[in-house]
C-alpha cells in the first residue's frame, strides 16, 4: 500500500512537472523532411533571436543576460514571453560563442524591443535545412562529441554536404532531471 502512495506521487510529480516544463513555451517552428528515430532532416524558417556571447559567468553569464531581458530589460520594458529552444553556438577560432533565445513570434511579428544591456543583441538566425539529433542528458563533453559524429556521419550517409559549424539546442529549465531532458544538435546542410 506505501509503495503504490509513493508510484501514485511519483506519477503525479513527472506528469505535473512536464505539463509546466517545455510544453508550456512557444517552441520554433520547423518542419521534418526526413526522420529516422532521433535524427531528423528539418527546414527551418527565418528566426528572430536575443542573444549574447558565452564567455561570462554567474549574475552576468549569459543565460542571467537573456533572461534579464526578456524579464523587462529592454527598452520597452515589457515582458518577453519565454520561448524554446535556447540556441547555443559553440566557442570556435575566431568566435566566442553565443547563447539565444527564440523570439516570439507574435514580438518578432511587430515590434521587437531593443536590448539596454550592450552585451545582448537582436539577430536573424537565417532558415534553411539542418541536420538534427535528439537526445536526453548532460549537454557536455563526450555526450556531445558522440552525438554530433553519430550526426555528421548519418548526414554523410544521405549525401548531405555538411556545415563545419554546429549549434546546441536546449528544451527544458535548468532544474529538469538529466534522463528527461531534450536537447539536439543541428549542423546546417548545404
Amino acid at each position: 500500500m506505501v509503495y503504490a502512495a509513493i508510484l501514485i506521487l511519483l506519477l503525479t510529480l513527472i506528469v505535473g512537472w512536464k505539463l509546466t516544463a517545455r510544453s508550456s513555451y512557444e517552441s520554433a517552428d520547423y518542419s521534418v523532411l526526413e526522420s529516422d528515430g532521433p535524427l531528423e532532416v528539418r527546414a527551418y524558417p527565418d528566426l528572430m533571436l536575443v542573444t549574447t556571447g558565452m564567455k561570462s559567468r554567474g549574475n552576468n553569464g549569459s543565460f542571467g543576460r537573456l533572461f534579464r531581458y526578456i524579464s523587462g530589460g529592454n527598452d520597452m520594458a515589457v515582458k518577453v514571453a519565454m520561448t524554446t529552444p535556447v540556441f547555443m553556438e559553440p566557442e570556435g577560432r575566431d568566435t566566442e560563442g553565443q547563447m539565444g533565445f527564440v523570439v516570439p513570434v507574435n514580438v518578432a511579428a511587430n515590434q521587437i524591443p531593443n536590448p539596454t544591456d550592450g552585451a545582448v543583441q537582436i539577430q536573424k538566425r537565417a532558415g534553411g535545412r539542418f541536420g538534427v539529433i535528439r537526445f536526453s542528458g548532460e549537454m557536455g563533453g563526450a555526450t556531445m562529441a558522440a552525438n554530433e559524429e553519430k550526426l555528421r556521419q548519418w548526414i554523410t550517409a544521405r549525401g548531405f554536404t555538411a556545415s563545419e559549424s554546429v549549434e546546441f539546442a536546449g528544451y527544458d529549465p535548468p532544474w529538469t532531471p538529466n534522463p528527461f531532458r531534450r536537447n539536439e544538435i543541428l549542423i546546417r546542410l548545404h
